[in-house]
């Protein structure tokens, strides 16, 4: 599922297509993704003008000028691909439509936003902008990890006196919005912290040192676009890369890149779930 890098690089990648736009006409292909869409969304969508295009954790938002957001979420396999040459240097050729573009946006200007999903595990909804924050989705979501909220005296309180693995802890989304899988594992070897230790009982210091580390290894996904293993693919249908610079993730039995150290990259299951580490420099 992608996480919060790619779903940030998507969001840029849409932008020039998207922000400050007006929405000639939408088609709604099937009636549903994950859940059914809402109603009427093609005639809600269509003549509308999408004033931001923003993200919170994982969902894509896009605020309209008639007071509602349209909330989406890419799911397992979702893509939202821009069509049209002209609007950017990266955008490509309109490509023939494909049994599994569910929702196209057809823009004005000539782009055209093609939301793919071969699974259908992707969703979305509209909401009125004011209750947006009160949203199921967004509701009980922590801070984001690139914003002001998440600091370090935020984290330090988060773990004191959780007894789940600090692993489990990152990817509680009430305690940090957006990080998964392979961004948590990333950032705790960057941190030094092994994945199974109890989030309570890690001291101060070194959960504050994980606070850099995670908006380190954020940064450096996003402007390698992303980490491309299965489905993903940016705006305009090319790879992230930054599975390419993966310091643990993916990378058992071989030798940790941490400077100094002997160590080698094991993986375990956390909560049926792969969590790779070193455990000779992650304590």
């Amino acid at each position: 599922m992608p996480e919060l890098p790619e779903v940030e690089t998507v969001r840029r990648g849409l932008e020039p297509a998207m922000a400050g736009r007006i929405v000639d006409r939408v088609e709604v292909r099937r009636p549903d993704l994950r859940w059914p869409f809402p109603p009427r969304m093609a005639e809600r969508l269509s003549g509308a003008r999408i004033d931001h295009l923003g993200r919170r954790s994982k969902y894509l938002l896009l605020t309209l000028d008639r007071g509602e957001t349209l909330i989406v979420h890419l799911g397992m396999s979702g893509r939202m691909l821009v069509d049209a040459a002209p609007l950017a240097a990266h955008a490509h050729e309109i490509a023939p439509a494909d049994r599994h573009d569910h929702v196209v946006f057809h823009m004005a200007g000539g782009a055209r936003v093609t939301f793919n999903d071969p699974r259908r595990f992707g969703a979305m909804d509209l909401v009125a902008t004011a209750a947006l924050d009160a949203h199921w989705l967004l509701a009980r979501l922590g801070p984001e990890p690139l914003g002001n909220a998440f600091d370090e005296d935020h984290l330090v309180a988060a773990f004191r006196g959780r007894r789940m693995p600090v692993k489990a802890a990152l990817l509680d989304q009430r305690i940090v919005a957006g990080l998964g899988n392979i961004y948590v594992c990333e950032a705790l070897h960057r941190a030094g912290i092994s994945p199974l230790r109890k989030a309570g009982r890690i001291a101060a210091h070194r959960v504050r040192a994980l606070v850099p580390a995670i908006r380190a290894t954020l940064d450096d996904a996003i402007r390698a676009g992303g980490s491309s293993l299965r489905d993903y693919r940016r705006a305009d249908g090319a790879m992230g890369y930054f599975q390419h610079d993966f310091r643990v993730y993916g990378r058992a039995g071989r030798p940790c890149p941490t400077q100094g150290c002997t160590g080698t990259v094991r993986r375990v299951v956390q909560s049926g779930r792969s969590t790779f580490h070193c455990p000779a420099c992650q304590r």
